[in-house]
């Protein structure tokens, strides 16, 4: 098969030097990019710039900084190329600067290092573009895995937020994880199966059988 593993974190640019992004090591998706190919699939990586961890040769990777920057690869990707399924592993941000004022509320332009002698700045944020809600579009007959981490609130909630993520996002199955599920993963599906997964190489066991 043909599968598209994303990983790693994005990150939006505040100026030339400084920049938001997330916390994320890349650790996860490599592992699951190197199950993939020593099960026989022909693997490739999008991959966060800023990632720790990034799969090794023979796995084909290409490297991502912002969302934006993201989906100008997968749009290449899915005129190029058919993706049996897809993994989307990557951390990506929520929000991008819109605007920045010093502490007279004077705008300032996104220069190449904005001088710490300004003292106080406010960052307006505005949300950025979303990569998992375009993802059937691009690839109709893909086989596309969602994550979805959360920090608040019980397991039981976090299972409702991966429902209707795979509701709305018309993907096949969605990843559970962060303090708000526990240890390990959940594994839901959309036919409503839902798997615990004690560690990553448990995940990444479970999410290759989905390709059967």
């Amino acid at each position: 098969m043909n599968i598209l593993v994303t990983l790693g974190p994005s990150y939006e640019p505040i100026d030339q030097v400084r920049r938001i992004t997330n916390h994320s090591t890349g650790a996860l998706g490599t592992e699951l990019a190197h199950s993939l190919l020593e099960a026989g699939h022909h693997v490739t990586s999008l991959c966060g710039s800023t990632a720790l961890f990034k799969p090794q040769t023979p796995v084909p990777n290409q490297e991502f900084t912002t969302n934006e920057s993201l989906l100008h690869l997968l749009l290449q990707t899915a005129a190029t190329t058919k993706i049996d399924a897809f993994f989307h592993v990557a951390a990506l941000g929520d929000y991008r600067v819109h605007d920045i004022h010093d502490a007279h509320g004077q705008p300032l332009s996104h220069q190449e290092k904005i001088p710490s002698r300004l003292g106080d700045l406010s960052l307006r944020l505005k949300p950025a573009i979303k990569i998992l809600p375009q993802l059937r579009a691009l690839f109709p007959t893909a086989l596309i895995v969602g994550w979805k981490y959360e920090c608040e609130g019980s397991r039981d909630d976090v299972i409702e937020k991966g429902k209707c993520q795979v509701a709305e996002c018309q993907t096949n199955a969605v990843v559970l994880n962060g303090k708000a599920w526990g240890e390990g993963f959940g594994l839901y599906h959309k036919e409503g199966s839902l798997i615990s997964c004690e560690d990553a190489p448990a995940l990444c066991h479970n999410l290759q059988h989905l390709l059967k």
